[in-house]
């Protein structure tokens, strides 16, 4: 169940007051220090200050009613919104990758005490956002996109203070190299998570816990349906399935009405669907239909 929306764009709006604080500390650590992985961490923040700003202008516009041609609101911001951000992600993860490699033969010194604090501050902030978040974590596919964000810039501030530790111990200056490779391995692979999930509901694939055969032998199993063909399910956004089928039923007589609900009854209790569409005919309606139906 997605929590309520007023709380869940407070605790956006919280986390991107957070979010932008550290960015701009991280910003000017990196400016001062020279530090490749404190930049790296940076221009994760930034991505997630992006991310979070986007997020909670999809959650606003979401709240807005159907109307006009959208006839399903504006749920699909949302799924705009985390395509954009993957596309921003993948771009900062790939300079990361590219920067790292020019610099590992001859990495620039880094001050490791300063190195330390700005990391440190680093993650005390993302970990302030995680905990606001938390709660609210399954609310979306923005929600969830924006926690694991902020939880990748927590673990790529942790990196940073564990390069600060090893250069201090040991003056080995590729440590921070390294870890900006570690924080760049922390944002690619999520990343492609987000960008096919968010284009499989732009692409209206079928959910992916969702199995339409059992979905048709529900469907099969009620009294008085004949067939089913014609199945299509879709996300409008995350968190909203919908289905809808052509039902093959006998005779037509006055229980249609009760068949119908049924079968709506069946989508919602079984497999938790609360938008589904249902065509009922006769046997003899399928020789009016296209070839392209199934």
């Amino acid at each position: 169940m997605r929590p309520g929306a007023g709380t869940t764009r407070a605790r956006l709006a919280a986390v991107l007051v957070v979010t932008s604080a550290v960015l701009l500390a991280e910003f000017v650590g990196a400016l001062l220090t020279g530090s490749l992985a404190l930049l790296a961490d940076a221009g994760h923040m930034l991505t997630d200050v992006a991310g979070v700003a986007i997020a909670l202008t999809a959650a606003s516009l979401a709240l807005r009613p159907a109307a006009g041609r959208r006839t399903f609101g504006n749920h699909r911001f949302e799924v705009l919104a985390a395509t954009t951000n993957a596309v921003l992600l993948f771009g900062v993860g790939g300079y990361i990758v590219v920067e790292a490699v020019r610099r590992l033969d001859d990495p620039p010194a880094v001050p490791p005490l300063a190195l330390l604090l700005f990391g440190l501050a680093g993650l005390a902030g993302n970990l302030v956002s995680l905990g606001i978040l938390y709660p609210v974590r399954q609310g979306g596919l923005n929600i969830r996109a924006a926690f694991l964000e902020v939880l990748g810039d927590a673990l790529g501030s942790a990196a940073v203070v564990l390069a600060a530790i090893a250069i201090f111990a040991t003056g080995w200056q590729q440590a921070d190299v390294v870890a900006s490779l570690a924080i760049a391995a922390l944002i690619l692979p999520r990343t492609w998570r987000l960008f096919r999930e968010s284009m499989d509901v732009l692409l209206e694939a079928a959910p992916r816990d969702l199995d339409l055969d059992e979905v048709r032998r529900h469907i099969l199993g009620l009294h008085g349906v004949v067939g089913v063909h014609d199945v299509h399910a879709w996300l409008i956004t995350s968190g909203m399935p919908a289905v809808s089928a052509h039902v093959v039923v006998e005779a037509a007589d006055a229980s249609h009405g009760q068949l119908l609900d049924r079968l709506c009854d069946c989508l919602r209790v079984d497999f938790g669907i609360e938008h589904s569409t249902f065509q009922l005919e006769p046997a003899t309606h399928r020789d009016h239909e296209h070839s392209a139906h199934d």
